[in-house]
């Protein structure tokens, strides 16, 4: 019950970082892309792939754990 929890609280601070990044992404977005159109489509590309980057590190290092 405990690790589900953990897991659970885990889950929803990612997603509460990620999607306040993701209110704010579009402002940076618009920043960036005053210096350089490409760096601003690499901040997106940078954001996207982090999500997916973090939720697997995690789901490797609880497969590690034996849960």
């Amino acid at each position: 019950m405990k690790e589900n929890r953990e897991a659970a609280v885990a889950a929803a601070l990612i997603l509460v970082g990620f999607g306040l990044t993701a209110f704010f992404l579009p402002h940076v977005m618009l920043v960036v892309g005053d210096i350089s159109t490409v760096a601003a489509a690499g901040v997106a590309v940078l954001f996207v792939a982090g999500f997916f980057v973090l939720f697997w590190l995690r789901a490797r290092s609880q497969r590690r754990k034996g849960r």
